[in-house]
């Protein structure tokens, strides 16, 4: 039976909104990681069945279906196509799931996952202007739930609330986010996934760009204490919720075998991927749901797994999740997460498994589970296995 791996996998470092990245086109974002895929692995271009590629704000230059735009702009051969999927939050982990399911079944041999966006040159929500309705869910839905207009801000809160998670709490989890990124960073943990690109300063000047913009250093629980709340009385803030990003990751993925006669030794197997579905008015609890649905699937317990990657679009998810699911803190991103590496929504499912697999190859870690909540209310969760 055949198998799906990951031979590598690559990312831009995150730009923080109107930094380093802002200026340029997502189609060059997305070719710089396809060509460090080619420089690192010796991947012939032409050998790529096709690039699935996510992105949420499919407008403007991210429209037109950016994926097949990134193999242009990479100069990749004519005959690559390129797909786009959109996911909400998860789409370049569903790519992921994609990719492997395509060379699972035999529909390709070899395939590029991964996902972009630029959100200081398309904000998010951009693509939701309807002159007639407004918001994208429609009347027949808003009816199903009584009117309720569904947003990320509220169902963020609505979480918190459930599970008693206080201001502070939430102002820990973001502090301890920022701390662990920057030990990373100082310690040159994210080197070896990161493609430094050459960016424009304001002054015209060239250089390389090749660490995290948003990780902020010297942060206390007093300074996010005085940040003003989304909503009068609530505990969600600018502190404790993911930023505003741009950003791209890529990752090659391909069969045992294949990699084999290719030379290549993988980092990691697709060992197991699910999606799940939860109510679309607190949105965001799809992870909890997930994780059960791919542990059972896996035949895995969460003891077994050695590293989690749980996006933090807010703080109050990946407390909640971890409530939930009993997991070791200390285990759940441990190089820090999206309230300080940023969350350039159609990238940063690649982004995470990207962090991850290299974590886990870093310190022989066997198993990851990486999951993310999702706009609608659902959620994709993967199980990696180390090779």
């Amino acid at each position: 039976m055949r198998d799906a791996v990951i031979v590598d996998a690559v990312r831009t470092a995150v730009g923080k909104r109107n930094g380093a990245l802002s200026q340029l086109h997502a189609a060059s974002v997305s070719a710089h990681v396809l060509d460090a895929l080619v420089q690192r692995t010796g991947l012939d271009p032409a050998e790529v069945d096709d690039v699935v590629w996510g992105c949420v704000n499919t407008l403007g230059m991210q429209s037109g279906c950016v994926g097949r735009a990134a193999v242009l702009a990479a100069g990749w051969p004519e005959t690559v196509p390129g797909v786009t999927v959109d996911r909400q939050c998860g789409s370049s982990q569903q790519a992921v799931h994609q990719a492997a399911a395509g060379v699972v079944s035999g529909q390709y041999d070899i395939a590029v996952a991964g996902g972009v966006e630029i959100m200081s040159r398309i904000p998010l929500g951009t693509a939701r202007a309807d002159d007639r309705f407004g918001q994208p869910f429609g009347p027949d839905v808003l009816k199903r739930y009584n009117g309720t207009v569904f947003t990320q801000f509220a169902g963020a809160q609505l979480i918190a609330d459930e599970y008693g998670l206080t201001r502070t709490d939430m102002d820990q989890h973001g502090l301890d986010s920022h701390e662990r990124a920057a030990r990373a960073v100082d310690e040159g943990r994210f080197k070896g996934q990161i493609a430094p690109i050459t960016v424009t300063d304001a002054d015209g000047n060239a250089r390389l760009f090749d660490t995290d913009e948003g990780v902020r250093r010297g942060s206390t629980l007093e300074t996010l204490a005085g940040l003003k709340p989304v909503r009068e009385g609530g505990g969600i803030t600018a502190g404790n919720a993911s930023q505003v990003s741009d950003g791209s990751a890529a990752l090659l993925v391909t069969t045992s075998e294949i990699a084999r006669a290719h030379g290549w030794t993988p980092m990691a197997r697709i060992h197991t991927a699910v999606v799940a579905g939860t109510d679309p008015i607190t949105m965001l609890k799809g992870p909890i749901p997930a994780t059960a649905k791919v542990l059972k699937k896996a035949g895995l317990t969460i003891g077994d797994i050695g590293a989690f990657e749980i996006n933090e679009a807010f703080a109050s998810v990946s407390l909640a999740w971890l409530r939930e699911t009993g997991a070791d803190y200390e285990l759940m991103n441990p190089n820090g997460g999206a309230m300080a590496l940023g969350h350039p929504v159609g990238g940063s499912g690649a982004r995470l498994m990207t962090t991850l697999v290299h974590h886990m190859r870093d310190n022989g870690i066997r198993y990851g589970l990486q999951s993310m909540c999702e706009g609608g209310g659902m959620a994709n969760a993967t199980v990696l296995e180390l090779l």
